[in-house]
């Protein structure tokens, strides 16, 4: 029997996620300040029909070192605006998710809501959003509102970061909740636009959200109309309880870190876990694993290319996701096998771009096809209708007939 076809995103980064992939990137070191690159990545992303792509995104310089500049000279550092990409692409494409990375501790959630719901309109319903907290005092010194202490990862379970970081997570929560409000507050019927009564809109379907909390306090409404998403589609990065539950409250796809297929399906376990406790009424998160990719032809080849990348960076790269070295076909096949451990889909991180989004789409898809593993086409619609999520009713225009 045929198994469920799975979900495939890919997470783009610079030139690629390894640290060294800029002096082997075939793009040119200058190739991420320019449109025309994401361009190009775009394109082959949506030709091998991929679900989604990701922006990544954060508010200091790329940097070796838990908290502040490193000081190296010799990796790429800089980025341009995740938003701002992904509004670039969105009309040079036509069915592929555009999720950009932004923060909610330094960035006011109507401006989250405005820009992102931008972004559903002018994609014709593929956008997303991944929201991230932003915990490192080099990151608040860019704006001069708030103090955080040094970040230390030796130190995670120091009451002070423990308090801090249960902080930055529900304050996260509470811009997630003020940014769903919004998109909410113009009814899908707001607009009347009727020229010859001169009625453009019907106020009584424009709603204040009146969000009071510990760190917002927002009137609304938005002053950007409902989106055809009638919400983005929200995903979150989680590796621990806190953030599966944070997910679980907030989000619709959820980024989980395995090791293995045990792994996998123990995350999937304690995923569907905080969904009960929190009471999640929304429909189950899709659970996306994240993988670090690097293919080649020939697992000795993968290997090779691994150790120059390693050798040029100085060290062995390591990161919060297993990395795979090798070839599409194996790596199909650990898909597969990953699958099977409840998992919905996969987020890769190519190593090196553009080679290994190449290797993923042009070899890595077609061998996925091959086991009956991965969709051929897109069959229309938005982003959500894409990963199977129904629209949300605006939860003013049910209030309203409740």
């Amino acid at each position: 029997m045929t198994e469920k076809t799975l979900h495939l995103a890919v997470a783009l980064d610079g030139l690629g996620w390894h640290p060294a992939a800029w002096r082997l990137s075939r793009a040119g070191a200058s190739a991420p300040l320019t449109a025309r690159y994401w361009a190009a990545l775009a394109g082959e992303a949506e030709r091998a029909t991929l679900d989604l792509l990701t922006f990544e995104d954060s508010l200091d310089l790329q940097s070796t070192r838990p908290d502040g500049p490193d000081g190296r000279v010799d990796q790429l550092r800089g980025r341009l605006d995740a938003v701002q990409i992904a509004a670039r692409l969105a009309p040079l494409t036509r069915h592929i998710g555009l999720v950009p990375t932004t923060s909610t501790t330094h960035t006011e959630p109507f401006h989250l809501a405005t820009g992102l719901a931008t972004l559903d309109h002018l994609s014709g319903g593929r956008a997303g959003w991944r929201p991230r907290v932003s915990a490192r005092r080099a990151e608040a010194g860019h704006f001069g509102r708030r103090e955080f202490p040094a970040w230390d990862p030796t130190r995670l379970d120091d009451p002070e970061v423990v308090r801090l970081v249960g902080d930055l997570i529900a304050e996260a929560g509470d811009a997630v909740e003020v940014v769903r409000r919004l998109w909410d507050s113009w009814q899908d019927d707001a607009e009347i636009r009727d020229v010859a009564s001169g009625r453009f809109v019907d106020r009584e379907r424009l709603h204040y959200i009146d969000f009071v909390g510990r760190w917002f306090s927002v009137k609304g409404p938005s002053i950007v109309p409902r989106s055809p998403q009638g919400q983005p589609v929200v995903a979150a990065l989680a590796h621990s309880s806190v953030p599966y539950a944070f997910a679980a409250r907030h989000a619709d796809v959820v980024f989980v870190t395995p090791t293995d297929a045990a792994h996998a399906a123990a995350i999937v376990a304690e995923v569907r876990a905080a969904e009960a406790a929190v009471g999640r009424t929304e429909p189950p998160l899709r659970v996306f694993a994240d993988l670090n990719v690097l293919l080649d032809e020939s697992p000795s080849l993968a290997r090779r290319r691994g150790a120059r990348l390693d050798e040029l960076h100085g060290r062995e790269f390591r990161s919060d996701a297993t990395a795979f070295t090798g070839t599409a076909a194996d790596l199909a096949d650990l898909l597969a096998t990953w699958q099977r451990s409840g998992v919905d889909g996969f987020r890769l991180r190519p190593a090196v771009l553009p080679h290994d989004l190449t290797l993923i789409t042009r070899a890595l898809v077609p061998a996925l096809r091959g086991r009956g593993l991965f969709r051929v086409g897109y069959p229309g619609g938005t982003l959500r209708d894409l990963l199977g999520l129904p629209r949300p009713a605006s939860r003013y225009a049910v209030a309203e007939t409740a």
